[in-house]
Parts: C-alpha cells; structure tokens; sequence
C-alpha cells in the first residue's frame, strides 16, 4: 500500500517501533493509515529515539524481531523501560511477539523457552479466555513465529491461551495489549521470513514451510477479520478520536 506522505500530514499519528532495517509494519500499518492514522516509525536499534510522551500520538506499536528481550542490549532495555510511557499514560499500546515480551518483562514477568525446547513457527491453535470472548471473536489457529514466551504479569488479565506456550493474548490497564502471533503478516513477509530462517522450521515444532502457505490460505481471512475488530476495539478510526479530543477541550 503506497501512501502519499503529504497525505499523512495533519493526520493523528500511531508511534511504530520496528527492529531490523527491512522490518515494516505489516498488515498492521496498512489498516491504520486505511482507519485515517499517520505511522511514526521509529527503529531504536539504529539510533532513532523514543518520545518522552504520547501527548503527539494516538497510540503505540512495539512489533517483533530475532532479538530476545532477555538480550543486555541497550536498545532493548531503552524499549522495555519506555513502554511505562503508554501505561502510565492509559495510551492505547499493542505489543506483538517481542512487543508482547518486553511489556511482560516491564511488569515484572519472565520471558522463557519452552521447557521441552519446542518453539512455535506456523499456524497454532488458539483458545479464548471467557474474558477475551467477551471482547471480541478471535480465530481459531494464528500464525506465530517464536521461541520464547512470556509470563502472565501481576494485575494482567489472559484473553488467550495456546498449547505449547500457554499466554498467547493479555491486556494490562484499559489500553495496553500484548499478543504472541502475527496478525500483521502479509504473504510476501512469509515469503521473506520462511526464505531468510528457513533453518528455524527444523526447530522442535516448527511447520514445514509448505503448510506455513497452505495455512494462510485456510485460515488467514479469519485472522484477518480478528484484527479489524482488534483495531476497532483498541483504537477506533482517526476521525473518531479526533472528535473525543474535541470534545474533551
């Protein structure tokens, strides 16, 4: 999706924090500029600093990398300790997969492999807590690529379970969400990821990559239709906030 930038000026902007050089927002990225947002991007990893507050921006993604947030890297720390911005400021904060791990490690939390060395690269199964049906309804197999996993933190509350790493969706506070999988994967990042770490799918548990594209043809429009609602839920459409701002002053 090309987008002029003169098109994003004026727009409420969303704070995207990526991880590699080549990394992008995804499928994620797409539906917010479509829901009238502007995406700052932002990679700490190569120098770009993070906001002393989101007084200029509607929310906040952390997406994935290779990277651990157990790594000494202080980039990593510089991220994990930020995310107390979004928290403290009740902003709207979506962590995903590594995202996902620095929110749990900042609240205090364990991020760990799985005890038996299974990793999980591929489709999943993926089972609702009451509480997480409540909120919306959720598919039932997501893709995810990971080896490591996190902690349910105190005051957290589950919104989804897997198998072989139980905390797969939590939500802290009234806007802050973490999820393990990739909702915002598109097909050419498949491409991309099973080409550039194929050796990760002989990890214990990994999928082959054949059913890695057979399973986004069953199960990817679900997976899709889960993140509409996400989005809707977690930060509406641009002209909406917009107005609440108005409002409010």
């Amino acid at each position: 999706m090309i987008i002029d930038p003169k098109e994003m000026q004026g727009r409420p902007k969303v704070l995207i924090v990526l991880h590699q050089e080549t990394s992008t927002p995804g499928r994620v990225g797409q539906e917010l500029i479509k829901r009238g947002f502007a995406l700052d991007i932002r990679r700490p990893r190569f120098g770009d600093l993070l906001p002393e507050t989101l007084d200029d921006h509607e929310g906040a993604v952390i997406f994935g990398g290779p990277m651990s947030a157990n790594d000494t890297d202080a980039f990593i720390h510089r991220e994990t300790d930020w995310i107390e911005v979004p928290l403290k400021e009740k902003k709207p904060f979506l962590g995903i997969c590594l995202g996902a791990q620095m929110m749990a490690r900042h609240l205090g939390a364990r991020v760990t492999s799985h005890h038996d060395g299974l990793v999980e690269i591929g489709y999943y199964d993926l089972h609702p807590t009451e509480t997480g049906k409540g909120l919306l309804p959720w598919p039932t197999k997501v893709y995810q690529w990971h080896r490591e996993g996190f902690e349910l933190p105190a005051g957290a509350e589950l919104l989804a379970r897997g198998d072989a790493y139980p905390n797969q969706a939590m939500r802290y506070g009234p806007a802050a969400y973490g999820i393990q999988f990739h909702p915002e994967l598109t097909y050419h990042m498949m491409v991309r990821w099973t080409t550039r770490a194929a050796p990760r799918m002989e990890l214990p548990g990994a999928r082959s990559r054949r059913d890695h594209f057979a399973g986004r043809f069953v199960f990817d429009p679900a997976v899709k239709a889960w993140l509409d609602a996400f989005l809707d839920h977690w930060i509406g459409h641009a002209n909406d906030r917009t107005a609440l701002a108005d409002a409010a002053q």
